[in-house]
């Protein structure tokens, strides 16, 4: 082992990302592809674990998502919708 994985796409990564990125590298040095993918695991937000994963392989995770939206009849202009809709005001009367 000894090896890290290299960070592909940096774009929008946070501090609190960063420090994910480099605890998941650290499993991965000591404990190969399964640690790295129980340590991200682990991670308590959903949301960073994805944003951490595809930091290292975003092509990957790009297909994955875009194949389990399709699964569930979603499309990208769906997102868009959604998106807009909750960007809007609301109003209350």
């Amino acid at each position: 082992m000894g090896q890290r994985l290299n960070v592909v796409d940096t774009s929008g990564l946070t501090d609190a990302d960063w420090a994910a990125v480099n605890r998941v590298n650290r499993a991965y040095e000591t404990g190969g592809l399964e640690a790295f993918w129980d340590e991200l695991e682990n991670l308590d937000d959903p949301v960073q674990a994805i944003t951490v994963a595809s930091a290292f392989f975003p092509d990957l995770i790009r297909e994955v998502i875009k194949d389990h939206m399709a699964e569930h009849g979603l499309t990208i202009d769906d997102l868009r919708e959604i998106l807009r809709k909750s960007e809007s005001p609301h109003r209350y009367q």
